[in-house]
Parts: C-alpha cells; structure tokens; sequence
C-alpha cells in the first residue's frame, strides 16, 4: 500500500513472495560483494604498505651488510699484519711458528644455495650468512693469535728469566792466570789436583761483581777458599768467588747482575790478590768461560 502526501489518492502495489525472495538474495549478494571488494582494497593498501616498509628495511640491511663487509675486510688486513709480527714474535721467543693453514680458520665453506625446507635463498640471507661465516672466521682467528701471544709471552718471559741466569760477565777485571782443567799442580800445596774453575790476577781491593741474577746461598769463610761467596742463579746453575779480602753480601741477598759483592784479596790457600771463579750446573764444575763474553777476558 503506497500512501502519497496530501489529497492524493492511495495505491496498492501487489509483490509475489519469489519476487521478494530474488531481491532479498539479490540484496545480499551485493552486501556481499562489496565486504569481498572491501576487504580486498584494505589488504591490497595493506599489503603495498607491508612491502614498502619490508623493501625500505631490507635496503638498510643491505647497506649494513656492505658496511659489514667493507669492516670485515679491515679488520682481516688488521690480523694480517698482527699475524706476521707474531711469526717475528715466536721467531725470537724461539718457538716454532703458527702453521698457516691453521692460522686461516676456515670454517666450513660457502654457504649453501638452500635452506634445509627447500625453499629459495634469498640474496639479503646469503649475503647475511657470508657476513656470519666470514665474522666467525676472524673472531676464531682472532683467539688463535691472542693464544699464540700469550705462549710466545710465557716463552720469552721464561727465555729472559734463563738469560738473566747466565753468568754472562766476568766478576772482575784482570788477567787470566789459571785456566780450567781437569788436573794441575796446586801453587800452594805443590800437589796434582782437579782446578774447578778460573783464576784472574787484579789488584787487591777490586771490585767482585755478580755475573748474572740470583741469591746468595753462602757467604763467609771457607777452608781453602778464604773469604767466600756462593751464588744460586736458578736452572741448577751456582758460582763461587773465593780469596776474597771482603765480603758486601751476606746470605740470603738477592743480587742483580753487575752488582758488586766482594772484594779481591788473597784470603785462603792464594798466593797473591786474585779472583778464584767456579760455575757449577746441576753439580758439576763446568769451564766459566763457556759463558763469560770473549771481550771480556784479558789474556797473557
């Protein structure tokens, strides 16, 4: 039923049920329609907005990576030239040097062109996973060398500790008299026997010095000896200074190599003012000039 505004007159429209049924259908598919069109204009918008943001991040992970590898070469030019001054390093800690194969700390290869599910790599992953494997690498290199230090540290440090036990330096200044020898005629005693160590002529009063580092063990007088000094250096080295007219040490002093710690004289079984010098390892007498710098010595 139709009613107009006003005088007009009032019609009857008459709509089957099918027809009612059709528009209702009709009704809700376009309903439906237009939410399918809708949500797919959103997801488009949404989508293009995703990938815009998705293809801004993965230009600024691509410029991170490139910075990542020009860093990465840098610092391999860096180890580099750290790896050559350890090889001078080990060469004068006298160690044998790093082998270069292990030095190059591969790591297993390239990256594969897959991922275990089988899908496509992309170029930002592989790039990424060369950075990691590359990374690794020097950081594995890295620990190598810093352990490669650390050794040819302890080596050197223990190589000076033997070096300052050397008795590297004649004690006194002066003219040798009487060699080392397994045998010869005592001037005193007018007897065959063994001669353990050196004999150098000075005059009295000159100064004693300490041929290497080390602690004295004894200091006083000894039979035959006179006034004597008897050093430990470490390394089952020992030295022994006899005839002395004074002593500057007494035991348990730590002295360095030059140091001063007797006085030549002619105490004990000597027949004029002179240094009688031994160097003894692990016990054993051995000829002190073995290790005393040919210049010196002063012979007649």
């Amino acid at each position: 039923m139709v009613v107009p505004e006003g005088t007009g007159a009032s019609r009857a429209i008459q709509v089957s049920q099918s027809v009612l049924k059709l528009g209702a259908v009709g009704l809700g598919l376009f309903v439906l329609l237009a939410l399918v069109l809708g949500y797919a204009t959103v997801s488009r918008s949404v989508d293009l907005s995703h990938a815009a943001r998705l293809e801004r991040e993965n230009q600024q992970l691509a410029a991170t990576l490139g910075q990542l590898n020009a860093q990465i070469s840098s610092l391999s030019d860096t180890l580099g030239q750290i790896t050559r001054r350890d090889a001078r390093i080990r060469l004068l800690a006298n160690l044998e040097p790093t082998d270069p194969q292990v030095l190059q700390a591969g790591i297993g290869g390239p990256a594969p062109e897959r991922p275990a599910n089988g899908a496509p790599r992309s170029e930002l992953t592989r790039q990424a996973t060369e950075v990691s494997v590359d990374l690794n690498a020097l950081i594995r290199r890295a620990n190598l060398l810093a352990f490669s230090f650390d050794e040819a540290a302890d080596s050197l440090a223990s190589h000076r500790d033997r070096l300052a036990a050397l008795p590297s330096i004649l004690p006194t200044q002066g003219w040798l008299t009487s060699a080392f020898s397994s045998m010869r005629d005592h001037p005193v005693l007018h007897v065959a026997r063994a001669h353990e160590g050196i004999d150098v002529v000075a005059p009295m009063g000159a100064p004693i010095e300490a041929p290497a580092a080390g602690k004295v063990v004894k200091a006083g007088w000894e039979t035959g000896y006179g006034y004597y000094v008897s050093i430990d250096h470490g390394y089952g080295i020992t030295t022994r200074f006899a005839h002395a007219s004074k002593l500057l040490v007494r035991r348990g002093d730590k002295v360095e190599r030059g140091q001063r710690i007797a006085l030549v004289g002619n105490t004990g079984l000597a027949t004029g003012p002179h240094l009688h010098y031994e160097v003894h390892v692990r016990g054993r007498a051995v000829n002190p000039l073995n290790y005393v710098l040919p210049a010196g010595v002063v012979t007649d």
